[in-house]
């Protein structure tokens, strides 16, 4: 059987799917599972030895074409089953043009009829964690195909990925390049968030923290995030008066997913590369506002989330009409003791509860 998977749209969506694709091979051991998926999702699947095959695309101005071109250079692969990660109608038509006989995805955005099996969304979809959405739309696809129900014994869900011993070395030599003492502790800062300002914690906080990481503990501070986040990268370095490594924009998602790595500590907003982190086994503190921490946060043991309840969170507005509670309560000390626990506790960590509930 051939299996194309749709994979998500987003970096931490693409962490939160991890365990359905593990879930996917243990179900189909002798399947060849192709995951389709942007391409800067080939940075973060590499490593992966739970899918046989990575077929990228990239998107265009116009949907439809991105639609046409996939159908187009799928169709002659000649998959027997599709499954929908997303809720988009342009991924339901581009299987059903692909010719894919069995396609199988969530029922929503009025494409139930382009589906051979359209899954009804559960009722507790906004109260578990997105982990459980990816996993319960898997376990339908093995009921439905296979008529078995191997998801329901199942442990805890696992989000990790492997990162090989070659792409750690490159990542240690490129920070060693920068400047960066790799011999000392690193923390990585994700300061930014593509999809919302109101997510991030503060500027000059992150600038303060860095300060305070570099001069009581010696770190070496580097800043991480897409070509987005420069500008929120650059009001750092700004109120800074430490020796920041700014990574922001100028390495691959591949580069930077081995950075994770081999970092000791990543603070970062809600963003995901707190995600991938928490997946590549980093201590990862995350900094919560308007967003709803139960249901996104890192699924992880080494993650912890900060966040004030305040009352009008979790409002899930990408800027904040009023004045930013959410985040400025959230002190420079609050989160530099946190960090350090996170580093001063690495070496035992697997015994800890686990983390994002605080």
């Amino acid at each position: 059987m051939k299996i194309l998977v749709r994979g998500t749209n987003w970096v931490g969506d693409a962490v939160m799917s991890i365990p359905a694709l593990k879930g996917l091979r243990r179900a189909f051991p002798d399947a060849f599972i192709s995951l389709h998926t942007r391409s800067w999702a080939e940075g973060l699947f590499q490593d992966a030895d739970f899918i046989d095959d990575i077929v990228t695309y990239d998107r265009h101005k116009w949907v439809i074409k991105d639609v046409l071109d996939n159908s187009r250079f799928l169709r002659d692969d000649k998959y027997d089953l599709a499954v929908l990660f997303p809720n988009s109608f342009e991924s339901a038509l581009t299987t059903l043009l692909t010719k894919i006989p069995r396609r199988i995805g969530y029922n929503k955005d009025l494409r139930g009829l382009l589906l051979t099996d359209p899954i009804a969304v559960p009722e507790w979809k906004d109260r578990r964690h997105e982990v459980y959405y990816y996993l319960h739309l898997a376990a339908e696809v093995e009921r439905r195909v296979l008529g078995s129900r191997t998801f329901e014994s199942l442990g805890e869900p696992d989000i990790s990925i492997d990162v090989s011993d070659d792409r750690r070395a490159a990542a240690r030599e490129l920070l060693l390049s920068k400047g960066v003492a790799t011999n000392g502790q690193i923390v990585a800062l994700g300061i930014g968030s593509q999809n919302s300002r109101a997510k991030r914690w503060p500027a000059e906080r992150y600038a303060a923290l860095a300060d305070k990481l570099s001069g009581e503990l010696g770190a070496s501070v580097i800043l991480v995030g897409s070509q987005e986040d420069s500008d929120a990268a650059a009001k750092v370095r700004e109120h800074s008066g430490s020796q920041l490594i700014d990574l922001t924009g100028r390495t691959t998602l591949s580069e930077v997913v081995a950075i994770l790595a081999v970092a000791d500590l990543l603070v970062a907003n809600d963003m995901g590369l707190a995600h991938v982190a928490a997946a590549v086994g980093t201590p990862t503190v995350v900094i919560f506002g308007p967003t709803r921490h139960e249901t996104t946060r890192p699924f992880s043991l080494n993650a912890l989330v900060v966040r004030k309840d305040v009352e009008c969170s979790p409002c899930m507005l990408r800027d904040c009409p009023i004045d930013h509670r959410c985040m400025t309560r959230i002190s420079v000390d609050e989160i530099f003791e946190a960090s350090r626990a996170a580093l001063t506790q690495i070496d035992d960590r697997d015994d800890e509860t686990p983390g994002g509930l605080s």
